[in-house]
């Protein structure tokens, strides 16, 4: 998807594949050796899944609109026309991986898979060591003192 000297972060596999692909997998492991929380805890596991759902769904749905209304690509393998950093990210460096990252954990909560939420998390970790740093250099390079100015105001994930 990209060469060198060309004009974005140099991401090469596309965030929300990581997500899902820990996903399927921690899906097919599941299979194999299955995790259930007690029956108990199930109430509250869910009431917390449909939160993380609607707060995911939100993050990811309200900072694709942003980039829409600025004229940018959402996609890190594509030159960035400008930085966004209004709405959702006020708040986040990343509200779309966050929202991933919920929507993930959220999906493991309501079908009582823990290892789906274990997955959520593995899967923000590699996104913040792979994808996120090399965004944030990008944007650097590209935006300067705009961007690392941005930086000190706003945190990384939350």
């Amino acid at each position: 998807m990209t060469g060198a000297g060309e004009d974005n972060a140099g991401i090469r596999f596309p965030p929300p594949f990581i997500y899902a692909g820990l996903g399927a997998l921690a899906w097919i492991l599941d299979r194999r050796w299955p995790l259930r929380p007690p029956e108990s805890l199930v109430p509250l596991l869910d009431a917390l899944g449909a939160l993380l759902l609607a707060g995911g769904l939100l993050l990811v749905g309200a900072s694709l609109v942003l980039f829409v209304r600025a004229r940018t690509s959402p996609m890190p393998h594509r030159p960035a026309a400008v930085f966004v950093a209004t709405g959702t990210y006020r708040l986040s460096r990343n509200p779309m991986y966050l929202g991933m990252t919920l929507l993930l954990g959220a999906f493991g909560l309501l079908v009582e898979r823990p290892g789906l939420v274990a997955a959520a998390l593995a899967s923000a970790l590699l996104v913040d060591r792979f994808v996120v740093r090399r965004e944030e250099a990008y944007l650097e390079r590209r935006f300067g003192r705009s961007y690392l100015d941005y930086k000190l105001r706003v945190r990384r994930w939350i």
